[in-house]
């Protein structure tokens, strides 16, 4: 069926906690180094939500930002789409809490595909957009997910940091906006990445509390080579579906996971490391936040240009994997 709309991205927004957790801290806190961090992982800092600090509380800011980039007030949202790994609580939604903080009265849902969120969200404002069924939808990445850190387990606490990225979905009448999108998972490698407790498979009790089970476990080696694949597959899947190339890309922005990861799938897909848009170094692995508000700095300082063809490509816990194609 043909797209009744052209769905784009109208409006961006992004907010950073104001604390900043470097590797010289992390020294204090588990055994490494600031040194064996960046050449591990190339992050020098990340931020860290303050106490009484809700996923929800990152989303508002990011989100009215948005807003007010695509001239819009919270009335005129016909939906919001909330990406997290670490939502305000089981329910009700970090989607509804900033339904109500926004002053919005539109549906409201989280989305729940980790690190991907974003991206698998883009891809579903597009489809509402695209099909008429609404004309703006407020997409966001918000994650505290210091909250769910073992500060004693070296290999996952040194990566993870919080923060929100917020963009508007709406009808636009020329030709740039969102061209496609893709997206894949693996269930079967669920034990590679997850938070073993708290939902109805290992339910909260003080066993699971005292094992640890509430925070991220990840198998970090196997990850890698499945993470650099499928991310290479996602970039390659979009760019076919409209018949372009990877020399075709401006700017690709992928998942801020570390930046071995981002180095090894841009020479997979052998790009010139100028097109790849990284800001790791400053905020860590912010999981379903990392993809949006590395595209709100990207266009804010002017690396992304009018024009440009974007790619968006993430990986998580799922597995799960997504791309965007954009023209700015």
């Amino acid at each position: 069926m043909t797209a009744l709309y052209r769905a784009a991205i109208t409006g961006l927004g992004a907010y950073v906690p104001e604390k900043v957790l470097t590797n010289a801290d992390l020294e204090k806190i588990v055994e490494t180094t600031g040194e064996w961090i960046r050449t591990r992982t190339g992050i020098l800092e990340r931020r860290i939500a303050a106490e009484g600090q809700s996923t929800s509380d990152l989303a508002l800011p990011a989100a009215q930002e948005a807003l007010a980039g695509a001239g819009l007030t919270a009335q005129d949202l016909d939906l919001i789409i909330v990406a997290t790994a670490s939502p305000d609580m089981l329910f009700p939604s970090a989607a509804c809490y900033l339904q109500a903080k926004l002053g919005a009265s539109c549906g409201a849902f989280d989305m729940a595909a980790a690190c991907s969120g974003f991206t698998y969200a883009l891809s579903v404002a597009e489809g509402f957009v695209k099909s008429g069924i609404y004309k703006n939808v407020l997409v966001v990445g918000a994650e505290t997910i210091s909250r769910f850190i073992d500060w004693k387990d070296r290999g996952t606490c040194i990566l993870f940091g919080d923060g929100a990225g917020a963009v508007i979905v709406s009808r636009f009448k020329d030709g740039h906006g969102i061209l496609a999108s893709y997206l894949g998972a693996d269930g079967t490698q669920s034990s590679i990445l997850q938070i073993p407790a708290g939902g109805s498979m290992i339910p909260p009790s003080a066993e699971s509390v005292a094992g640890g089970l509430h925070s991220i476990k990840m198998q970090g080696p196997e990850l890698f080579k499945i993470a650099v694949k499928t991310m290479e597959q996602a970039v390659r899947k979009v760019l076919e579906h409209e018949k372009l190339q990877v020399k075709d890309i401006d700017c690709l922005i992928p998942h801020q996971a570390n930046s071995r990861i981002l180095q090894a799938v841009a020479d997979r897909l052998a790009i010139a490391p100028e097109k790849v848009f990284t800001n790791l170094e400053r905020y860590g692995n912010m999981s379903s936040a990392s993809v949006p508000v590395a595209l709100y700095e990207a266009v804010k300082t002017g690396t992304i240009q009018k024009g440009d063809l974007v790619v968006l490509v993430a990986f998580g816990g799922g597995l799960t994997w997504a791309a965007n194609l954009l023209k700015w």
